[in-house]
């Protein structure tokens, strides 16, 4: 004869493999999202990097999810994003918290910074503190790391010689939305013309702008090296982004959690610095293997207007007061 069904084994066998299951589900249940957006494509290397990086270096315990090509967000909406709690990490622009943030103005201001050495030394000095504290106290944003992204240079698609800023009147240039970015395209000598960085390629091709400014490596990344003729060095901003957490979503982490992000911001930092730098050194012969006239114009003649420009501005009244004599002396 079978031995009877134990009513009583069977719910002790159940309540004991469901018991077994919940460490499983508690685990991942633990996992913590951070959704992050930025407007640069998925081929793009800082694409690469960010996954290669920042996301393998933040190990099982997270769950990473980057989205490129302004696809969830807008080039300028991250920031109000991340303060909704929408979105939590972003490659943000200084621009995009000048915004928010008046002061911030100081370091949009075209060749304020001499290179990436001194921008890397303000930031990393007690000038960039104080611009930190004021995003977190402000924005609830927390700035992790500032990656160099390269020099920008103004790229054209027409042929025409360009030496000094009075060469760029009349010059369509496309600048990002936002009023800090246009003024940049007025203080060189340009008509500043507000577009996607998205929107570029084609806006060069039928002839909507006449013109761009960009590193040379996100020139070749997104081939506005296609439609245009020349590239003319300026170098008149020392690009980077403010790899940058919603303060809600930092200090909901660990202090173990929190170590893990900001080592793996560091480490993205670097080797983005890393690859800006290589670009630096290798795209301009690749431009011209593409058949692009590159030169350097009248720097000093362009460093000259342009600050003269910005001291006579509404925006040189909102830098707090000695902070650029700081930032020169570094």
């Amino acid at each position: 004869m079978k031995n009877p069904i134990n009513r009583r084994a069977l719910l002790g066998a159940a309540t004991a493999l469901c018991a077994a299951a919940l460490p499983t589900l508690s685990m991942a249940q633990a996992k913590i999202e951070l959704i992050y957006s930025d407007t640069v494509t998925e081929a793009d290397p800082r694409a690469t990097i960010l996954k290669d990086v920042f996301g393998k270096s933040l190990g099982p315990e997270f769950d990473f999810k980057p989205y490129f090509g302004a696809t969830l967000f807008k080039q300028g909406t991250e920031p109000v994003a991340m303060q909704r709690g929408n979105l939590h990490l972003a490659n943000l622009a200084a621009f995009d918290v000048q915004k928010q943030i008046p002061a911030w103005s100081i370091v949009t201001t075209a060749y304020v910074f001499r290179d990436h050495i001194h921008m890397k030394k303000v930031f990393d000095s007690d000038v960039g503190k104080e611009l930190f504290a004021m995003m977190e106290k402000q924005m609830g944003i927390k700035v992790l790391s500032v990656p160099y992204i390269g020099t920008r240079h103004v790229g054209l698609k027409p042929k025409k010689k360009i030496n000094t800023p009075a060469d760029l009147a009349g010059i369509k240039l496309r600048m990002p939305p936002g009023e800090g970015w246009q003024f940049v395209g007025t203080a060189m000598g340009a008509n500043p013309t507000p577009l996607a960085f998205t929107e570029v390629y084609t806006a060069l091709q039928t002839g909507a702008i006449d013109g761009q400014d960009n590193p040379m490596g996100a020139v070749k990344s997104m081939k506005f090296y296609e439609v245009s003729s020349q590239i003319v060095k300026t170098g008149h901003l020392i690009a980077n982004n403010l790899f940058a957490i919603s303060l809600a979503k930092w200090n909901s982490l660990g202090p173990a959690q929190q170590k893990t992000v900001q080592e793996a911001a560091d480490k993205f930092a670097a080797a983005v610095t890393a690859q800006a730098l290589k670009d630096d050194s290798e795209q301009e012969a690749f431009m011209k293997q593409q058949g692009l006239d590159v030169y350097s114009p009248d720097v000093a003649a362009f460093r000259k207007h342009v600050l003269d420009v910005y001291s006579k501005s509404k925006f040189a009244a909102d830098w707090p007061a000695g902070m650029l004599d700081r930032i020169n002396k570094l």
